[in-house]
């Protein structure tokens, strides 16, 4: 059936894998220093956490293939649907880092114009995202729009109901909607085999008639390989496509947890060696289309993008109370009113 996933992870870098194209390498250039931008803006948040800039941070060091991977793999007209953990996939699109980060701070609902960049707020419940983005493609598809809908989820997020009723939907209407699952090994401290047994997670998709794909997460020309297919399936009207990433979550799950409580640490070590910003900075190397120069120049770019991140985080925001009215009601209830009169009258008493 042509919608069975291959029977272990493609693979680009080590050996190419004849049912996928090799991206181009000025393609993989681009994709090398969006990795290591985004790993740089990635410790620079964590930073900012422990300084107290940010209430949490999960940190996604370690999934760069898929992160960047994800946001170059979607056009313009599309829209992206992450979760807490997608900042990089954010910042590799385009939008703002200090917006992307200003949900994390805790200042507003979502930094970011939602419309504008086509990109939904970060997701903190497992896979209620799923459910939009493959809303929001059916009907994009209904208007004979050229969008495809890219959800970026977690391991565990595909134990969720949600996520099972998003594939039978997707299916059913054949919504032009990628499901990206970057199984990080990982939800917060349950490990996968205490998760499922099926074959591969990218195994879901079958019940539900998905065609699906399992790659290897940390081999960023095969993720970019594969995304390429899937969403060009979406878009040519072939309906949902449900690829699972196999990749490391290397920090903890945010700054508030313990990770050596339940993995060791020859287990972190055994996924160091196999860096995905490392794997792809030697294929380029290889390959004669990356030199010493050029990685020291795109290290000082990744530099001076964190440095002024930190510059602006450091900037306390202007918070207006009434806001806590605002854009509730399209006519505020006489409670709220009420309420915002007694504000009023405190602000005028001080």
């Amino acid at each position: 059936m042509e919608w069975l996933p291959s029977s272990s992870p493609v693979g680009m870098l080590d050996q190419p894998d004849p049912n996928y194209p090799v991206p181009e390498p000025s393609r993989l250039l681009a994709t090398y220093r969006a990795m290591v931008v985004g790993r740089r803006f990635d410790a620079q948040a964590t930073t900012l956490t422990k300084q107290g800039r940010l209430a949490v941070y999960p940190s996604s060091r370690g999934q760069e293939a898929c992160q960047v991977g994800a946001a170059l793999s979607i056009g313009a007209q599309d829209w992206l649907f992450p979760t807490y953990r997608d900042s990089v996939s954010l910042v590799t699109r385009g939008l703002d880092p200090v917006e992307v980060l200003t949900l994390l701070r805790g200042d507003w609902h979502c930094g970011y114009d939602v419309p504008s960049t086509r990109t939904a707020p970060q997701c903190t419940p497992l896979a209620t995202q799923t459910l939009h983005a493959v809303g929001l493609a059916h009907g994009e598809a209904r208007k004979g729009r050229d969008t495809v809908a890219l959800a970026l989820i977690g391991d565990g997020a595909t134990s969720e109901g949600d996520f099972h009723e998003a594939l039978n939907f997707a299916a059913v209407f054949k919504a032009p909607v990628v499901f990206l699952v970057q199984n990080n090994g990982y939800a917060i401290s349950v490990p996968l085999a205490k998760q499922s047994v099926a074959p591969s997670l990218a195994h879901k998709g079958i019940g539900y008639g998905v065609r699906s794909e399992q790659v290897d997460g940390n081999d960023a020309a095969a993720v970019l390989s594969v995304l390429d297919t899937a969403v060009a399936h979406a878009r040519s009207g072939g309906g949902p496509f449900l690829v699972e990433a196999h990749t490391y979550r290397m920090e903890a799950h945010t700054n508030a947890d313990d990770a050596g409580r339940y993995r060791d640490a020859a287990e972190v070590e055994q996924w160091q060696q196999r860096d995905p910003i490392d794997r792809l900075e030697r294929h380029l190397r290889e390959g004669g289309h990356l030199d010493d120069a050029a990685v020291e120049r795109i290290a000082a770019e990744a530099e001076e993008f964190a440095a002024q991140v930190r510059s602006r985080m450091q900037v306390e925001p202007t918070a207006d109370p009434e806001d806590l009215f605002r854009h509730v009601y399209a006519e505020p209830t006489p409670q709220l009113q009420e309420q915002l009169a007694q504000l009023r009258a405190e602000q005028e008493a001080q």
